[in-house]
């Protein structure tokens, strides 16, 4: 779809992006530059209560770290073991 600016820098959403995405009289929508290409992305209408559930079940990230870290120390003692108890060390 191309779009004429007008005189005051304003250009039309059409219809059908405008329903499609649920763009109403007021709402925001953030104007991104990526480096030659404009991009029109809607803003949330309430980020707190949208992003409300989205980690849900995901887990607690600091006993997940831990238990990697857990893993990898007993990776590292294995490899010291195998390599300090073949003479060379």
């Amino acid at each position: 779809m191309v779009q004429k600016i007008s005189s005051k820098g304003w250009i039309v959403i059409p219809a059908e992006l405008r329903k499609k995405y649920g763009l109403k009289p007021g709402d925001k929508v953030h104007v991104i530059d990526y480096g030659g290409v404009i991009s029109l992305v809607p803003a949330l209408k309430d980020p707190i209560e949208q992003g409300r559930g989205m980690l849900k079940g995901a887990g607690p990230l600091l006993e997940d770290l831990l238990e990697e870290r857990r893993r990898d120390l007993e990776a590292e003692e294995r490899e010291y073991q195998a390599f300090a108890g073949d003479g060379t060390a």
